[in-house]
């Protein structure tokens, strides 16, 4: 019985990864949206909490299937030396505008 459980969570999870390979495209655009005449840090070349809402959106969009929608506050994060980073908003009728998901 274990094995058979075993199989349906590594076919879960090849399919979680089929949906974040799907999405990454719209994902990347979205973002570097989101990001355009941000400051980036130093450390990453990229504007503070451009992971986090990357993660964010791979996982709203691999769980619901459709883009978020409204103003969503993204988690607190932390920085490479384990500071803490405050949390942001983020309105995604106002970043995600007219695209649409792939199928």
């Amino acid at each position: 019985m274990l094995r058979e459980d075993e199989l349906i969570i590594q076919e879960q999870k090849q399919m979680q990864e089929q949906k974040k390979a799907l999405y990454q495209p719209v994902v990347e655009r979205i973002v570097e949206g989101w990001a355009a005449g941000k400051p980036p840090l130093e450390a990453t070349g990229k504007p503070s909490g451009y992971y986090r809402l990357t993660n964010y959106l791979h996982e709203y969009l691999v769980s619901n299937g459709t883009f978020p929608e409204g103003v969503h506050a993204m988690p607190e994060g932390r920085d490479r030396y384990n500071n803490i980073e405050p949390s942001f908003p983020v309105d995604f009728d106002s970043i995600i505008g007219e695209l649409s998901l792939p199928k």
